[in-house]
């Protein structure tokens, strides 16, 4: 929708400082599409920044940090990490180009993004190491089909889906966090804000001190509001 181009054309104009390239395209819909490129630090397997601009790849969910997944032999194996990994490869030295469709409720931009002629979102649902995210897309339905039918990543054994696994994570957090929101604002010896989700894998180890200024959430856009970062896993 054309009021979707301009929200995000206007989150872009405010947070391109700093990126290699901006190209604005302006179409003759009267809409418009930004394309936005440059070299990225991986936040987890579906999840970018480009600068300042973080990035929610269109159309797939990865495995959470901390989330683990089955092998055909039972054995668990560490499938966030894996896709984690796995993405940091797929664009180490390369610069990226974005198209943004959306913004998320974290003010995160959902776009496709490729490396060169390699959709980021195709290849991390090829290899196994993500789902096509059907409830928001179908496009990499046909992939995940064939990564399926091949065994491969988190098809070799049971594995839950990530949306499943934060629901689950989230419930149990709410009920022992105060006040139920459970998202922990700490502050670094830095003096970096960042928040931790319950299925961030710092999570655990992380403890909140109020009268230091550190704070729970109850959400992660109240946590982007008042001026906190997600954790990073790279």
């Amino acid at each position: 929708m054309w009021y979707k181009a301009i929200k995000i054309a206007k989150l872009l104009a405010c947070l391109t400082l700093g990126l290699s390239t901006v190209a604005a395209v302006a179409s003759t819909q009267a809409s418009a599409s930004t394309l936005v490129s440059g070299s990225a630090t991986v936040v987890d397997g579906d999840t970018i920044k480009l600068g300042p601009l973080s990035i929610r790849i269109h159309g797939i969910d990865a495995p959470e940090q901390g989330q683990t997944c089955q092998q055909r032999n039972g054995r668990v194996w560490d499938c966030g990490s894996a896709a984690t990994a796995a993405m940091a490869d797929i664009v180490k030295g390369q610069a990226l180009e974005c198209e943004p469709f959306d913004t998320d409720a974290y003010g995160r931009i959902i776009a496709r993004c490729l490396a060169g002629d390699r959709d980021l979102g195709g290849e991390m649902v090829a290899l196994g190491l993500a789902w096509a995210y059907r409830e928001y897309s179908e496009d990499y339905a046909g992939v995940e089909a064939a990564a399926r039918r091949q065994g491969i990543g988190i098809w070799q054994g049971a594995a839950q889906a990530p949306w499943e696994y934060r629901a689950n994570r989230w419930e149990r957090a709410v009920a022992a966090a105060p006040d139920g929101c459970p998202i922990k604002g700490n502050i670094t010896a830095k003096g970096e804000r960042i928040y931790h989700t319950p299925w961030s894998s710092a999570y655990a180890r992380t403890q909140i001190d109020e009268a230091e200024g550190e704070r729970w959430f109850c959400n992660e856009a109240e946590a982007v509001a008042a001026g906190w970062r997600a954790a990073r896993s790279r």
